[in-house]
């Protein structure tokens, strides 16, 4: 299996450098790393010596949507391995997913467990992110489960579901996986085989309040399928969430916004 490695970053030198060196670590190499730099304003340029076989490509700063997408469309391998600059790999990640794919090859995507690290402490993960292999989309609706660092997809699938959504600001992970679990099996190796460091600033969930007002555009992409019941189930319980925290802070339009669409799709 040939594999193409998407890296995205934006001010990340640092963290770059550790995520680069876990691919390079790995017991099966990917034949293409893309670094795609979405506008870096620190010393992120400098990766190009530090690491002289990657492609590097830049473009304005855009977003991490615009920023894979960007490394997807100059990929050259069917198989596609994204990792976020502020994580890393252990040496066996792709390795033990090839293995998987070759053992399940009408299984065209796949992910692997995870470790969070604060402070130099590994913490637990809420339970809320527990993980499921198969036929997943259920398990998929509350919270993003699959991070983008854990997986490896097949091009035939973005082929079919489309590449991430460059409208949302975040969630865009949550929303690409929900295309492609609400008509295809999703493996799950159940290994910790990345390591995502939590607690740093420029940490997108972080960044932006109220994730579910992401969440919620995604999940109305998938109203006309035939997942659309408990899809409108799972948009009332998030409207009606958002609608709280509006009544909390007296904002009368989204008041009102999220009235109706809680009216809608009851």
């Amino acid at each position: 299996m040939d594999i193409s490695v998407v890296i995205p970053t934006y001010n990340r030198y640092g963290f770059l450098k550790r995520a680069l060196e876990s691919v390079y670590a790995q017991t099966h190499l990917p034949q293409e790393i893309i670094v795609v730099d979405d506008g870096s304003t620190d010393n992120t340029v400098q990766i190009k010596k530090d690491f002289p076989n990657i492609i590097y490509l830049y473009q304005k700063n855009s977003g991490v949507s615009s920023a894979r997408n960007l490394g997807i469309k100059n990929s050259t391998y069917n198989w596609i391995a994204f990792l976020d600059s502020d994580d890393k790999w252990d040496k066996d990640k792709l390795k033990l997913q090839v293995l998987f794919h070759k053992e399940n090859r009408d299984i065209l995507m796949s992910y692997t467990n995870e470790r969070w690290i604060r402070d130099s402490k590994e913490i637990k993960i809420p339970k809320k992110f527990k993980k499921f292999g198969g036929d997943i989309f259920d398990n998929c609706l509350s919270h993003c489960i699959i991070a983008p660092s854990a997986t490896l997809i097949h091009k035939d699938l973005l082929d079919d579901v489309g590449i991430f959504d460059e409208s949302l600001e975040v969630c865009e992970d949550y929303d690409l996986w929900l295309r492609v679990a609400i008509k295809n099996e999703i493996g799950l190796l159940d290994k910790k085989l990345i390591t995502k460091y939590a607690g740093h600033n420029d940490q997108l969930s972080f960044k932006h309040w109220g994730m579910d007002r992401f969440r919620v555009l995604a999940l109305e992409k998938l109203i006309e399928t035939d997942k659309k019941e408990i899809v409108k189930e799972y948009l009332v319980k998030k409207y009606s969430l958002l609608l709280k925290g509006a009544m909390k802070y007296d904002r009368i339009q989204e008041i009102k916004n999220y009235e109706e669409k809680i009216k809608e799709y009851e």
